[in-house]
Parts: C-alpha cells; structure tokens; sequence
C-alpha cells in the first residue's frame, strides 16, 4: 500500500492537532523508511519480479525486522516512546504510534501473503488486494481522499504556500503512485531502495514544510 499509508497520516491531524503532518508522514512510512536500508545492507531482501501480483513487480522474499507484525509494534513503541520523550504530550505519542503499526494492517490488506507475524516464524500473512489492480485503486484512492478531506476539515491556510503547497503535496503523492502503479518496472532492488530512501524523505519535508503554512481549526 502507498497513499492508503499516507491517508491514515492525513486523517490522524484530527486525533493529534499538536503533530505536525511530518512526523505523521514518517509515522505512517516508519518501517518503509528502514526498509530500503535494510536492503541496501543486505539485511532484508527484495525481488524484481513482474507478474508476482497484478498491481506490483516486487516480491517480498525476507523483510522480519521491519515488516513482521511484532516488529512493527516494536518499532511503533519506540517511535511513541522517543516522540513522548522529546515532546513531552503522551496523548499525541500513542497516536504517532498508533500511525507506525497502522502500516502492517494495511499492507496485509494488499500483500500476497508474505508478511511475517514474528522474525522466523512460519506464519505469513495477506490478503491478496494486489491481485486486483481495480479493487487496489478503488480502495487507496477512498482511503487517501477521505484521509485529505479530515485534514482539511481539521486544518486552514494561513497563507498562500498552505493552500497552494498542499495541493502540489497531493498531486505529486498521486503522480507517485500511478508511476508505481503503471510504470515499467525498477531495474534491481537497490533502484528500489534508493527511490523509497529520497521518496520518503522528500515527503516527509514536504509535510513539515506545508503543515507550517497551516493552523488547525479551534
């Protein structure tokens, strides 16, 4: 899943105003984000493999420690844990939390079942959405709508880069995902790596960027 992630980041404005649509972004790619490192490393691995569902060439072959269920709670606990240290509201910290292991069950409603509940274990997990290009854009594309239309019900342009950079901000999301989507397939996985790294990053700026042009609605 791509812009379902970031529409449950869009959406969480509402239970924590104080966070800044940044932090929530990295929230919600969290383990998308150690991912690509993780590859780079040889840690986790990935395959370039047209054909393995309908909607993506990548298969999934090792990624535990950042795509197991009881790591991604670990991750979502001590990126909570870290936000409460540094910003000292323990609400907001469960939320951010909440946002991180929000990203397993949505990538188990899309994924072929590959996704692991604990490192080594046998059991894997997904439901398959993938298979179906049409079902994937009908569900992410609610998902993301629905997740804007919260933040903008919750938030208001305090100037001209709120307004017109959130929108900018969604349509290169959009762009991102119909190349995804419809584009020829990476060349290898460190392509792969690369791209969700500076992907990832430049998103994650970008919310800090347009959350600073925005107040949330009293």
């Amino acid at each position: 899943m791509f812009i379902g992630h970031f529409a449950v980041a869009f959406a969480a404005k509402r239970a924590a105003p104080s966070v800044s649509l940044g932090t929530l972004f990295v929230a919600c790619e969290l383990v998308d984000l150690v991912w690509p490192v993780f590859v780079l490393l040889g840690i986790e691995t990935v395959r370039i493999a047209p054909g393995s569902t309908a909607f993506t060439p990548l298969e999934f072959i090792h990624y535990p420690w950042t795509h197991s269920l009881l790591m991604c709670a670990a991750w979502s606990a001590l990126f909570g844990f870290g936000y409460s240290l540094v910003r000292k509201n323990f609400r907001a910290a469960i939320v951010v939390a909440a946002v991180v292991l929000s990203h397993w069950f949505l990538d188990a409603l899309v994924h072929r079942p590959d996704l692991p509940l604990v490192p080594g274990g046998a059991a894997r997990i997904g439901l398959g959405l993938w298979n179906s290009v049409a079902a994937t854009l009908v569900v992410e594309g609610l998902m993301f709508a629905a997740g804007v239309f919260v933040y903008l019900r919750t938030t208001r342009a305090k100037d001209r880069v709120g307004a017109i950079g959130l929108w900018v901000l969604v349509i290169f999301l959009l762009m991102a995902y119909a190349a995804a989507a419809f584009g020829p397939p990476p060349p290898n996985a460190q392509a792969v790596a690369w791209a969700g790294i500076v992907g990832g990053t430049v998103t994650a700026l970008w919310g800090y960027w347009v959350d600073r042009h925005r107040e949330v609605l009293r």
